[in-house]
């Protein structure tokens, strides 16, 4: 009788026993699943939090880059066309003056034709740099080839272009994002990268279409994130973020630039 009461006692403690670990066991995998839990909201709360700082500062660059684009348009009418046609005004004025010879009448008649031809060239000049003609009539391929032979009539550089991609003309205003980039990536070859060769190519590559760029130019270190953190290359950017796309840049000093984006 005794070895039987001493037997359920011990059954009855191996039951709590074996119930305490359990419980310990199940609460400490509550508060383990608590913190990683917790851990986990904090991340993607951080990860939020980046991603809308991030698109903050892409908001900022097109808001800055729109401003900077306004006041140099608002300069060119100023100081070009606006400047032109007070001088036409003035000799418009001219021709009203009593006693003028025929001479001064054809002179100041043809100062007017000069000026006013002047004037509808460059509002053309500006209205092109907003929207190229070519680009809006033929669409983006006809519109980066126009911009390879702007950049060079200038003699400085040398572009090889390539295309590989039958463009939709109903994605215009898509295009137009990449037709932007590819002017920035010009003009930084250029202007800061002293190139005289540029290699522009679109393709598809695994179904997704692509743009590679590349220049002869000094380059810079790509590795140093602070070299790429300039208004252009937010603006550049951008533009991809609303292109749905990626983009990679690798350079080096002395060795040009390699630029790879999706679209």
């Amino acid at each position: 009788m005794s070895e039987n009461l001493n037997y359920e006692k011990e059954i009855v403690a191996i039951i709590l026993y074996t119930s305490c670990f359990l419980m310990v066991v199940a609460v400490s995998l509550v508060v383990f699943f608590y913190f990683s839990r917790k851990k986990i909201i904090q991340k993607e709360i951080e990860k939020k939090n980046l991603e809308i700082q991030h698109q903050k500062e892409q908001l900022h660059a097109i808001l800055f880059t729109q401003e900077e684009e306004r006041k140099r348009i608002a300069q060119d009418l100023h100081d070009d066309i606006s400047s032109k046609l007070n001088i036409v005004s003035l000799n418009a004025h001219l021709l009203s003056a009593p006693n003028l010879t025929e001479a001064e009448t054809k002179e100041i008649t043809e100062n007017i034709i000069s000026l006013t031809g002047k004037a509808l060239d460059n509002s053309r000049k500006i209205a092109h740099n907003l929207l190229p003609p070519v680009f809006e009539k033929f669409g983006l391929n006809a519109g980066v080839e126009e911009l390879c032979e702007e950049f060079e009539s200038s003699k400085a550089v040398k572009i090889h272009y390539k295309n590989e991609i039958d463009f939709d003309e109903s994605e215009m205003d898509r295009h137009l994002h990449i037709f932007r980039i590819l002017q920035e990536l010009m003009n930084n070859s250029l202007r800061h990268g002293k190139a005289t060769e540029i290699w522009i190519s679109f393709n598809t590559i695994s179904n997704v279409a692509t743009c590679n760029y590349e220049d002869n130019g000094i380059g810079f270190d790509s590795k140093n994130t602070e070299n790429q953190k300039g208004l252009g290359m937010k603006n550049i950017d951008s533009r991809i973020s609303f292109l749905n796309g990626s983009i990679r840049v690798n350079s080096q000093i002395n060795k040009g630039i390699s630029v790879i984006f999706t679209f």
